[in-house]
């Protein structure tokens, strides 16, 4: 581990140290593949415990954090390590890297204290010049989604409204709705999750089942009415 302090980091924009927080590690490997040497990536975690034991031990210059994590999301890290004093950095910034596109979770994220919201579909320069803008203080966020902040303070979106539909499902079949609704064949759902197409079958069946819907066009249909597409 570094000992250099971030002060003198902040000299060293090309090498900003960084935990990486996903559930997939294969997608963790192919972040750390793509990012390559521009940044140094201190730690990994899997899940909502190790994420806020690896940030508090290391406490890198940016986390790059999924919204959703077994043991809690993005948000249940930020706001973990926000009370653990001297464990939690002020120094660390926090930028989201998820799948997810929806309004709920880019505004809630951003809430909990994200700098700034980008999604799974960016290409590793980009990342990379994401990682150092946020580091330096800026906000950054995936072209679409910046308007789903605006929207929030402009008070177009209902944030604090609980949807008790969208609440019955869990966290992953909430990803596998997003992407069936949006058209998306089982097998290219099973490879933006890193899932097999087996247990994306599965998720459909249940997320159909919870809702009272009998197809993917009704299922299109009652995500579109929730501005979660």
């Amino acid at each position: 581990m570094s000992t250099t302090p971030s002060s003198e980091r902040a000299d060293q924009p090309g090498r900003r140290r960084v935990v990486l927080v996903d559930d997939h590690a294969m997608f963790r490997a192919g972040v750390r593949a793509e990012l390559g040497d521009a940044v140094e990536v201190v730690a990994e975690a899997g899940d909502a415990d190790e994420a806020v034991a690896a940030i508090g031990r290391h406490q890198p210059d940016v986390v790059l954090l999924d919204v959703h994590l077994p043991g809690g999301g993005g948000g249940e890290v930020m706001r973990r390590l926000a009370g653990a004093g001297p464990a939690g950095s002020p120094d660390t910034r926090f930028l989201a890297l998820s799948v997810s596109d929806a309004a709920e979770d880019v505004i809630g994220t951003i809430r909990a204290g994200a700098r700034g919201y980008v999604t799974k579909t960016i290409t590793g320069p980009e990342l990379v010049d994401a990682i150092g803008r946020v580091a330096e203080g800026d906000a950054v966020f995936s072209p679409r989604l910046a308007g789903f902040v605006l929207d929030a303070f402009a008070g177009t979106i209902e944030v604090a409204q609980v949807d008790e539909d969208l609440d019955r499902l869990t966290e992953r079949e909430r990803e596998v709705m997003r992407l069936i609704a949006r058209g998306y064949a089982y097998k290219e759902v099973a490879s933006e999750l890193f899932i097999s197409v087996k247990t994306v079958e599965t998720h459909v069946s249940s997320v159909l089942r919870k809702l009272q819907l009998s197809s993917r066009h009704e299922l299109t249909r009652w995500a579109s009415d929730r501005r979660l597409l």
